[in-house]
C-alpha cells in the first residue's frame, strides 16, 4: 500500500472509465466508497472528472465516445509520448491517438497492439496520475487478456523495455517485469476459451478489495456481474473479474494476509 506521487516508466499510472457517468459514479461510489469530482468546466474537460478516495484521485471519468460497451482505459507511464509512438509502430502496433497536451496534466496517446488490444500512455505533467496504490478502493494490478499470448510477449518488451516471466502450470501465467532484475508491473494471460470470438483482446484493472467475496457480492447486488471467482491464487491472494451494469470489466483482489 503506498501513496504515490510518480510512477516509474513502463508501470501503470492511470485509469479511467468512457461509461454513462452518472450510471459509473453510483455503482463505483457505492462499491469502493469512492467520491467524484469535476477536472474542471464542462466547457474546457468535455465532463470528465476524478474519483477520489480520502481527497485523493483514484481513477478518471468521463462521457463515453466509443461504439460497444464502456472499459477501463489503462495508461502507462512515460516520459517520451512521442518515442513510444515510434516503437509501436516498429513493433506492428497502431497508433489510435497521436500524442496530445491534456491542458496542462500531461500528454495522453493511445494504440493498439499487434493483437488489438487498446492501451494508452501517460506523460505527466501537474497530474502525476493515482495517488493511491495498492489498497482497498485503489489499483492494484493490470492484466491483459490476449489472443496473441507470444505476441504479446514480443510486442511489450519492445515498446516498455518490459522483462516477460512465464509460469506454467494449470493456469498458464506470465509477469511482466521492469527489466531483468525490475518488479513485476503487469500480467498477461491467455483469452479463455469461453469468451465469444468476437471479443477482442483487452487490458484490465483490478482495484484492492479488504474482502474479494463481500465486494463482490456487493457488486452483484449494485447491478454487476461476476464472471470469474472469487478464488485463490496459488501463491496467496484472492481475485475476482467482474462487469458493472453498464458492461465495463474490472477486476478484485486482496493479498494473501
Amino acid at each position: 500500500m503506498a501513496e504515490m506521487s510518480e510512477y516509474p516508466v513502463g508501470t501503470p499510472s492511470w485509469a479511467d472509465i468512457g461509461s454513462d457517468v452518472e450510471a459509473a459514479q453510483a455503482f463505483y461510489g457505492a462499491l469502493f466508497g469512492w467520491d467524484a469530482v469535476p477536472a474542471g468546466p464542462p466547457e474546457e474537460t468535455g465532463g470528465y472528472g476524478f474519483f477520489t478516495k480520502g481527497g485523493r484521485l483514484v481513477a478518471g471519468f468521463g462521457p463515453q465516445n466509443n461504439p460497444g460497451p464502456p472499459f477501463w482505459s489503462v495508461y502507462f507511464a512515460t516520459d517520451d509520448a512521442e518515442g513510444v509512438v515510434a516503437r509501436v509502430e516498429a513493433a506492428g502496433g497502431t497508433v489510435v491517438v497521436a500524442p496530445m497536451a491534456v491542458m496542462d496534466a500531461g500528454r495522453m496517446a493511445v494504440f493498439q497492439d499487434s493483437a488489438g488490444a487498446f492501451f494508452s500512455v501517460w506523460q505527466p505533467g501537474s497530474h502525476r496520475g493515482a495517488q493511491l496504490w495498492g489498497e482497498p478502493g485503489a489499483m492494484c494490478w493490470a492484466e491483459l487478456t490476449s489472443r496473441d499470448v507470444e505476441g504479446a510477449k514480443r510486442f511489450y518488451p519492445a515498446v516498455f523495455g518490459w522483462h516477460a516471466v512465464s509460469h506454467e502450470g494449470e493456469m498458464a501465467y506470465t509477469e511482466f517485469h521492469l527489466g531483468e532484475e525490475g518488479p513485476a508491473t503487469a500480467g498477461l494471460m491467455d483469452m479463455p476459451a469461453m469468451v465469444p470470438a468476437e471479443v477482442p483482446s483487452y487490458w484490465s484493472m483490478y482495484f484492492g478489495a479488504e474482502d474479494v467475496d463481500a465486494s463482490s457480492a456487493r457488486a452483484v447486488e449494485l447491478g454487476g456481474i461476476i464472471l470469474a471467482g472469487p478464488m485463490d491464487l496459488p501463491d496467496g491472494g484472492r481475485f475476482a473479474v467482474l462487469r458493472d451494469p453498464q458492461g465495463a470489466v474490472f477486476g478484485l483482489f486482496s493479498p494473501a494476509p
